[in-house]
């Protein structure tokens, strides 16, 4: 006898992020900025007063109510996970009964998809506009066509940079008999007006995410936050594991969201960093008609390019790590020295390479 692979899993591939020490990292849309040395007194005293003997808070009550705070909602409609890809799975697993379908748009994150595989949920797909954008008109009409159960997708949208409005996402909630998830992961890089997370309680049907990884620059902690009415918060919390986030990260991330000026002031680098690297990426555009610049409204830069794979092998070469994905890539926004060295490289490969 021998045991073998279900077929949903045996020829699945674990996730290899690019590999090697690279000078520059742009490839992962985090934040480029660490903690500065006043913070890390803070993350010191934290450390030292924590019980590691002891199980941590299941209810992440501080952390809850410190993200709270900084966004202006009521604790009670938060529930944190261990990263959003955790909540992401939960929500699929739990809120999908099996054989019930799934939305996901395209391009998007492509977790959404890949969780849907796990729980043996069809995943059906809308396909986006040639510019990337959603027509919201023609997303509800599928959504209802299809009569799927759920939705999920990234508003602001990785890896496309593109948004919906707050007023093209209230006719889409209130349009549909679905549960909707809007992973809004980038919207601290938007204007946070087209945010739904302070109206959620108007809605029986809506989930938001938000994370510590990308604005706030704690990627390491994996922390996510599930944003609903209580009857969905309820529900979430009863089904993820009782001691999902450690201690450490429960404490780190409850200080670091009660720093509200240390925070706006790094989101407002990240964005000021965004805007120069997409006009530098759109000038060199002007050297060739084969470099679409894609407008932003997250922490990153999307082009599409046919030499994409030749540029990236290039700037791997001279220390730059920057992601590839098909026809396009996908550039970080870094530090204005970041910045400055990698469209200088890929100025210098235009100009020798693609005249």
């Amino acid at each position: 006898m021998s045991y073998e692979l279900n077929d949903k899993i045996k020829n699945l591939i674990p996730y290899e992020p690019i590999s090697g020490d690279y000078k520059i990292r742009l490839d992962a849309n985090e934040s480029t900025l660490n903690y500065d040395s006043e913070f890390m007194k803070t993350v010191d005293d934290v450390i030292h007063s924590i019980d590691f003997n002891r199980y941590p808070d299941p209810l992440c009550t501080e952390l809850r109510k410190s993200f709270a705070d900084f966004y202006g909602i009521d604790y009670k409609n938060v529930t944190v996970g261990n990263g959003s890809d955790e909540l992401i799975f939960l929500i699929e697993s739990a809120f999908l009964k099996k054989g019930e379908k799934l939305m996901t748009v395209s391009p998007d994150f492509s977790m959404y998809e890949f969780y849907s595989g796990i729980t043996e949920n069809p995943c059906v797909k809308y396909n986006k506009n040639e510019d990337l954008n959603i027509d919201v008109d023609k997303l509800i009409e599928k959504i209802n066509l299809e009569k799927v159960s759920a939705l999920i997708f990234s508003n602001p949208c990785n890896p496309t940079g593109q948004g919906i409005t707050k007023e093209e996402a209230e006719k889409l909630v209130s349009s549909v008999n679905c549960l909707v998830v809007l992973d809004e992961a980038y919207m601290d890089f938007w204007d946070k007006s087209n945010s739904l997370i302070k109206d959620i309680n108007e809605y029986s049907n809506l989930i938001i995410f938000r994370t510590a990884s990308k604005a706030l620059g704690s990627a390491s902690l994996r922390l996510g936050f599930a944003v609903a009415n209580e009857t969905i918060s309820r529900a979430i919390a009863s089904v993820k594991s009782p001691y999902n986030v450690n201690s450490i990260s429960q404490a780190i991330g409850a200080k670091l969201y009660k720093n509200k000026l240390f925070l706006n002031n790094r989101i407002k680098t990240i964005v000021e960093n965004t805007k120069t690297l997409y006009n530098e990426l759109l000038r060199l555009s002007s050297l060739t008609e084969d470099f679409y610049v894609y407008p932003t409204k997250t922490n990153f830069v999307f082009v599409k390019t046919s030499f994409g794979k030749e540029l990236w092998e290039y700037l791997k070469k001279n220390s730059i790590a920057i992601r590839l994905m098909g026809d396009y890539i996908r550039i970080t926004s870094g530090t204005k020295e970041e910045i400055n060295a990698v469209v200088s490289l890929i100025e210098k490969f235009i100009l020798e390479n693609k005249k």
